[in-house]
């Protein structure tokens, strides 16, 4: 029986690995959290997705790959790394109420009061909606959700909604009630309050960030996968450049369940959802396109800004550098405990500067575990 490894437990690991049982492959999935779900589902997967539990699967969750000699043998390696939310500096954004806008969610969903707290809800994408109409439905005081792109841009990708009449109604139904504006972004943080462009001092108990998100790429990379410009090649099997390496999950939830059970499913299987997987990647870029990033966002960080939290290192330090591996060196800008993860992106925004190279361990990790002590 052939062997499948899946690596992420988000919907399109689940998916995939599901997929993957059908085809008849022995199946195993691991996962670094404590229950799987990913950062979309958070252990609470919807009852339609349930199916993809199935017991043939072999789960094994709180399992994270540090390096590439650490994989189980497996005739395929599905990897469902998923996404992380970009974070950009301006003065203020490590004040302690300033978090991720998916970072606050999870913190609510794992219990964090949040009932009459005032919230504002700032960045870019469609992601800000969905975080807010949580929070307010658990409590908060939603002060006001900012989107940095132009009104032009999303009032014309509203627009186009009447194309997927069901992702229209989404939008309204979250959207209901809220004080959504464009061309609106944080200028700075201070304690209790957030200045946001054209709306003035807010006074705020958390501030919840997101620009977007940055694709997991370190564990491909790592495995000899070819990555431009921050995505994984693929191939419409969702084959990556090395051979029995397949790669999905980059996207909506949508698109990632279609690209997971295209990964897992035998050929002729995987090729009916080819239509309905190019038409979500089709409107996710519709999305990248309305909400990309102004350039007025490369301008907020001073020199006293801190752009390195885990090693406080400032942008007056960084600018300097030629770079991403010069200022690692001479700054240690990237070099602490989340590896480049928060700075990184900000600094390709920033900087234009594409990440340096990727090497093990990609997680801090347990000395034992460098040595690989075995029976």
């Amino acid at each position: 029986m052939p062997s499948t490894l899946v690596i992420g437990g988000g919907p399109a690991g689940l998916a995939a690995a599901w997929a993957a049982v059908q085809s008849g492959d022995a199946v195993t999935l691991l996962d670094d959290n404590p229950a799987l779900g990913g950062q979309i589902w958070r252990g609470e997967i919807p009852a339609r997705y349930r199916r993809f539990l199935d017991p043939r699967i072999t789960i094994r969750t709180g399992v994270q790959i540090h390096s590439a000699t650490q994989l189980p043998k497996a005739d395929r390696i599905i990897l469902a790394t998923g996404t992380r939310e970009r974070f950009l500096p301006f003065p203020g954004w490590t004040l302690p109420h300033v978090l991720g806008a998916g970072g606050l969610q999870a913190m609510v969903k794992s219990g964090l009061p949040i009932a009459g707290k005032r919230v504002v809800v700032a960045g870019a994408g469609p992601l800000l909606l969905a975080v807010a109409a949580y929070l307010r439905k658990r409590g908060a005081k939603i002060v006001l959700v900012a989107e940095q792109a132009p009104y032009q841009r999303v009032s014309r990708f509203t627009q186009s909604l009447w194309r997927t009449p069901g992702k229209l109604l989404q939008a309204a139904q979250l959207a209901l009630g809220l004080r959504y504006r464009t061309d609106a972004w944080p200028l700075r943080a201070d304690p209790g309050s957030v200045t946001i462009q054209g709306h003035g001092v807010l006074p705020c108990d958390y501030l919840a960030c997101g620009f977007g998100l940055v694709t997991n790429t370190e564990l491909p990379e790592l495995l000899g996968c070819r990555v431009d410009t921050g995505a994984v090649i693929t191939d419409s099997k969702q084959r990556t450049t090395v051979p029995h390496i397949h790669f999905a999950g980059a996207g909506s939830v949508d698109r990632s369940i279609l690209e997971g059970q295209i990964a897992g499913f035998d050929l002729e299987r995987a090729r009916a959802l080819y239509p309905a997987r190019d038409a979500a990647v089709r409107f996710d870029r519709r999305i990248d396109e309305a909400f990309q990033l102004r350039s007025e966002l490369s301008t907020l960080a001073t020199p006293e800004t801190i752009i390195c939290r885990c090693e406080d290192v400032p942008f007056s330090a960084v600018w300097q550098q030629r770079d991403w591996r010069s200022a690692k060196l001479q700054t240690r800008c990237g070099m602490g405990p989340c590896q480049g993860r928060i700075c990184g992106p900000a600094l390709e925004h920033l900087c234009g500067w594409p990440a340096a190279s990727v090497r093990p361990p990609i997680f801090p990790t347990r000395l034992e575990n460098l040595l690989d002590l075995r029976d």
